[in-house]
């Protein structure tokens, strides 16, 4: 008798294959979704920033092992920006013991993050300190990008799509803190108010800067609206923040003005 054939949706070389990238692409939606409902997830708080910054304590063991002076200008950097790891935990936790107080569940304003290190491990180990659960949507990288150990089991999500990662965010988020840093945070940051100011998005939801010092070297808001690029509306869709807690108070207040 002949060998029967693997099913279309147990045939692993075809799942793998470019004709099955459509397949691959609705199980990123679809996979997460259940996960989602399955814990209750309604809403979401994201933070955004750079993967490279450490924690003051890291930073500090950077420094003192440095031998050559390319590593003590790296362990320098790090101590310098560690500041933006400890504020983003500082920030996490306080979101997170607000969010536990206002929901009984402790499932509403869930901190959510991308799910690797820097800014992204800071958000989810803050929320964890507090007590709370957090996410993570992580993606697999050329340099392999390792959940970061803070993340609540069974919400740490790995994709393979860009987009896919990006829907979720935007989906879920009825806020977004935006901390320093590089070109992936700088994309994830122009795409959320793209599609607020374009009205694409059917909720309301708020974008914080953190950082304005930051922020206004890397980015010329004047110069943008002085050639006609960006209009004076386009820069009330967002709001800086400098400290823990200025941005608490800032989106807590926002959520309950338009959330509860």
């Amino acid at each position: 008798m002949a060998k029967m054939p693997p099913k279309a949706y147990d045939n692993a070389k075809f799942l793998n294959s470019a004709s099955a990238r459509s397949i691959r692409m609705l199980a990123e939606y679809v996979e997460p979704k259940n996960r989602l409902e399955r814990n209750k997830i309604r809403d979401t708080i994201v933070f955004f920033g750079s993967a490279r910054f450490s924690d003051a304590q890291e930073a500090a063991r950077r420094l003192a092992q440095a031998r050559t002076p390319a590593e003590k200008r790296e362990a320098q950097r790090l101590q310098a920006t560690a500041r933006y790891y400890e504020e983003a935990r500082e920030l996490a936790g306080k979101l997170t013991r607000w969010s536990e107080q206002c929901s009984p569940t402790g499932r509403r304003f869930v901190v959510c993050s991308g799910g690797g290190p820097g800014i992204m491990e800071a958000a989810n180990r803050g929320a964890q300190e507090a007590g709370g659960i957090s996410l993570g949507f992580n993606i697999s990288l050329p340099l392999e990008q390792q959940p970061n150990p803070y993340i609540t089991r069974g919400l740490s999500f790995q994709f393979h799509y860009f987009f896919m990662r990006k829907l979720w965010f935007a989906y879920l988020a009825k806020a977004l803190v935006v901390f320093p840093g590089g070109y992936g945070t700088l994309d994830e940051m122009m795409e959320a108010l793209t599609l607020v100011q374009t009205e694409k998005l059917k909720k309301k939801m708020l974008v914080v800067v953190y950082g304005s010092e930051y922020w206004k070297r890397v980015i010329n808001f004047d110069a943008m609206q002085d050639m006609g690029t960006i209009d004076a509306s386009d820069r009330k869709l967002f709001r800086f923040a400098d400290s823990p807690t200025g941005a608490f108070d800032l989106i807590t207040s926002w959520l309950e003005k338009h959330y509860l």
